[in-house]
C-alpha cells in the first residue's frame, strides 16, 4: 500500500507523534520517531525513507556505515531485474534501481555504473526463460541470443555451444560502501558509533539509546547479528555463512575487461550461479561463487581466504576467461551471508511489540532491494499496521533450509 502525505500526517498524529506540516513539531523535539540501529543497506535506506517524511530519526552502528565487516561494505555488488519471472523481488529491483540512478546523480562520485548484466546459461533453463519473458512483457530493454551471438558480442568469455543468454541493458554495478556512505549523508544523518542491546521501553513511554536519546520506535537492521540480538525468535531462523570474492588483475594496458567495455556478468546453471563485475575504478575483476559457505561468526571470524576458494576461483576465471588465466590476485574479501530458509527478507515486527520492527534475511541478494525494502519498512512504521506481505513476514520463517529465491 502507497501512503499519501495526508495519511502520514494522520497516522502520526494518531500514534502520539506532534505533527506541524508534515514535521515534527518542536514539541516533541526531545523524543525521537525512529532509531534505527544498523547503518548497512537496510537500516540506511529506512532512514532515508523516514527522513523524507518528515520524521525526527537517528542512526546507530556499532562500527559505522559501510564498515569492512557488515554485510554492506566492500567494493561492489550487482543490480539486476531478473529473478526468474518473480514478480516480488523484480518489481522491487525496478523501484529500487531508480532510487540508486537518482542518489548516484546527486553525488561527486557515481555509485551507480550502467553496464548493464549478462545471464547465460544451457538452453531451455526455466529460470532464464521465465526471466526473459518478464522483461518482454515489461518492456525492459534487454537482447538475447545463442552462443554464437554471446561470443560476437563479448569475445573475452569462452561459451560452449549449447548455451544461451541476454543482457540487461539498463542496470549494471553499485559502489557498495560508497553507497552505503551516501545514503546516509543524503538523509542527513551522521550514524553514532554504539552497541546497542535490545532495549525496553521505560516509564517515560519511549526507548533511551545508549547515548542519552530516546525514541518512540526502534528499528533492528544488524544483518548477521540480528539473530544473536534475538535468539529465542530469530536464532535458528537465520543462519550466517561464510563467502568469498576475488578480485584478479587483468593484464597491463588490457582495457577488455573494463567497465567501459564489459558488463555484470552471471553464469546460471540450474540455481549454481558464479557472478562477477568488469574492472571498475581499477580494482580488480571480481568473481564469487553464490553457494552458502560454512558458519560464520561475524564478530570473530578471520576474513582471510581460504587456498580451496582461491583455487576454485582461478580453475573457473581458466575455463571462461582464457585472457585471465595467469591474471593475479589483487585483492579478496571474506563477508557473509545472512539467510533465511527460502532466502525471503524478514521485514516484520517483534512479536507482541508493534514499536520495534526487524529487518534482515538478506540472503546474498539483498543489497539492490535496499531503497525498496526501507520504503516499506518506513511506511510499517509509519502506519503500525501488521506486515502485509506473507513472504516476508517471521511466521514464514522456517528453520530448514530450502532456498527459493535466487
Amino acid at each position: 500500500m502507497r501512503m499519501t502525505r495526508r495519511s502520514i500526517v494522520k497516522t502520526i498524529g494518531a500514534a502520539g507523534l506532534a505533527v506541524t506540516s508534515g514535521r515534527v513539531s518542536a514539541a516533541s523535539s526531545k523524543v525521537l520517531d525512529v532509531a534505527v540501529i544498523g547503518a548497512g543497506v537496510f537500516g540506511s535506506w529506512t532512514a532515508w525513507h523516514l527522513k523524507q517524511l518528515g520524521l525526527q530519526v537517528a542512526l546507530y552502528d556499532a562500527f559505522g556505515a559501510g564498515n569492512v565487516r557488515s554485510s554492506s561494505g566492500g567494493e561492489s555488488r550487482v543490480i539486476r531485474l531478473s529473478y526468474g519471472g518473480d514478480p516480488l523481488y523484480s518489481s522491487m529491483a525496478l523501484e529500487s534501481l531508480a532510487y540508486w540512478k537518482a542518489l548516484s546523480d546527486r553525488q561527486s562520485l557515481p555509485i551507480f555504473y550502467p553496464i548493464g548484466v549478462l545471464w547465460f546459461s544451457p538452453e531451455r533453463d526455466q529460470y532464464m526463460q521465465r526471466s526473459l519473458a518478464w522483461l518482454t512483457e515489461r518492456k525492459i530493454s534487454h537482447r538475447s541470443g545463442n552462443a554464437d551471438w554471446l561470443s560476437e558480442n563479448w569475445p573475452q568469455i569462452h561459451f560452449k555451444a549449447n548455451e544461451v543468454g541476454f543482457i540487461e541493458e539498463d542496470t549494471g554495478g553499485l559502489m557498495a560502501n560508497r553507497a552505503v556512505q551516501a545514503t546516509v549523508q543524503d538523509a542527513g544523518l551522521k550514524p553514532v558509533i554504539a552497541s546497542v542491546g535490545s532495549l525496553q521501553k521505560g516509564p517515560s513511554g519511549s526507548f533511551t539509546l545508549p547515548d542519552g536519546q530516546r525514541a518512540q520506535k526502534l528499528v533492528y537492521a544488524l544483518g548477521p547479528w540480528l539473530g544473536e540480538l534475538f535468539p529465542s525468535v530469530l536464532g535458528s531462523r537465520l543462519s550466517v555463512t561464510r563467502q568469498e570474492v576475488f578480485y584478479f588483475g587483468p593484464p597491463s594496458g588490457d582495457d577488455r575487461f573494463s567497465a567501459a567495455r564489459f558488463p555484470v556478468w552471471a553464469d546460471f546453471n540450474d540455481g549454481d550461479i558464479v557472478y562477477g563485475l568488469p574492472d571498475i575504478e581499477g580494482r580488480g575483476f571480481k568473481i564469487a561463487f553464490d553457494r552458502h559457505g560454512p558458519a560464520i561468526d561475524p564478530s570473530s571470524a578471520e576474513r582471510e581466504p581460504s587456498s580451496q576458494g582461491i583455487s576454485m576461483a582461478r580453475t573457473f576465471i581458466a575455463n571462461r576467461f582464457p585472457a585471465l588465466a595467469d591474471a593475479p590476485l589483487v585483492q579478496a574479501r571474506v563477508c557473509q551471508y545472512t539467510n533465511t530458509s527460502n532466502g525471503d527478507f524478514l521485514i516484520d515486527w517483534l512479536p507482541g511489540n508493534n514499536d520495534v520492527l526487524l529487518i534482515g534475511g538478506g540472503s546474498g541478494h539483498g543489497f539492490k532491494h535496499g531503497p525498496a525494502v526501507g520504503r516499506r519498512a518506513a511506511e510499517l512504521l509509519v502506519s503500525g499496521s501488521a506486515q502485509t506481505e506473507p513472504r516476508f513476514s517471521l511466521e514464514t520463517k522456517g528453520i530448514k533450509a530450502n532456498r527459493q529465491v535466487y
